[in-house]
């Protein structure tokens, strides 16, 4: 089938090449003319045929919604736009009704697997109606993994972006717990190679994942992790998760608990801590810092 493609960066570029890979015409188009195939929404529109169907891959917020009011003028009823960026789950409501008013679909998709996607698959997290999601399919095909897990319809619109936003909400909480049993681990004079206990990790053990992976692989590049800073950054997904969690009332401990370690990692030297220290001193005679 043809598919036009709004957004050819890091993740955009690579879907483009697996689509292209299963056999699909995908018409690109990016701000980055080097990348694209087209120059224009315009162009792209023109280019495919009817019913159309256009991914959007751009940031979430702004450029999203300025992408889909632009599709909303170009394309026409029966045709179905799918954001797979991170939008936040209560954008595609909005989205899917203003599109909806001229008789376009939407159908909202998850997606993970970074740069690695291109060879290993993309798993795919998706909502809308089923009419929608059956035009779309033979993409979502094309992007999965290779098996029969990996792709899901997980519900009526926004249903997509809010199983990635909680998946991505746990996996915060995954690496922050193999991030404190590292540090430890280097803490400690009795351990002598703190590499190597996380590679004998990735077998056998209940703890073994992906990011295990990943994790021993950085290690191998740097094994003491001396070339990196301690900061860390939030994509905003980890943030709206425990939104939505204070509005259902679910408590989600270890989840918060590691978005703000990110915050804490921003702070050279904590205002917080300040407070604290003085506390101590003041109430235990205990000995402080000073600049």
């Amino acid at each position: 089938m043809e598919l036009g493609l709004v957004g050819l960066g890091k993740m955009g570029g690579n879907m483009r090449e697996r689509i292209r890979r299963a056999g699909h015409t995908v018409i690109g188009y990016d701000r980055n003319a080097d990348l694209a195939d087209v120059h224009s929404l315009e162009e792209l529109v023109g280019k495919l045929s009817g019913p159309r169907v256009v991914w959007v891959m751009v940031p979430a917020g702004e450029p999203t919604q300025s992408t889909v009011d632009q599709l909303a003028e170009l394309l026409e009823p029966g045709d179905v736009v799918v954001d797979g960026g991170n939008s936040r789950w209560t954008d595609d409501e909005k989205h899917a009704e203003e599109l909806a008013a001229k008789g376009i679909g939407f159908v909202d998709c998850g997606v993970s697997g970074g740069v690695w996607g291109l060879e290993n698959g993309y798993a795919l997290m998706y909502g809308g109606d089923a009419e929608n999601v059956a035009k779309v399919q033979p993409i979502f095909d094309a992007l999965k993994p290779e098996g029969d897990f990996g792709s899901v319809h997980a519900g009526k619109v926004g249903a997509g972006h809010f199983a990635k936003m909680v998946h991505n909400g746990i996996e915060y909480a995954m690496m922050q717990a193999y991030a404190e049993g590292w540090e430890l681990l280097e803490k400690v004079d009795s351990v002598t190679d703190v590499r190597e206990v996380f590679r004998s990790w990735q077998e056998g053990t209940v703890i073994r994942s992906w990011l295990l992976d990943l994790a021993v692989n950085a290690l191998d590049e740097d094994e003491h992790l001396d070339d990196l800073r301690g900061y860390a950054q939030d994509s905003g997904e980890g943030r709206w998760t425990v939104e939505a969690a204070i509005d259902n009332a679910v408590p989600l401990p270890a989840i918060t608990a590691s978005l703000f370690a990110r915050f804490s990692s921003r702070q050279e030297d904590s205002p917080q801590m300040k407070m604290i220290a003085a506390l101590r001193n003041q109430f235990g005679g205990h000995a402080v810092a000073k600049k």
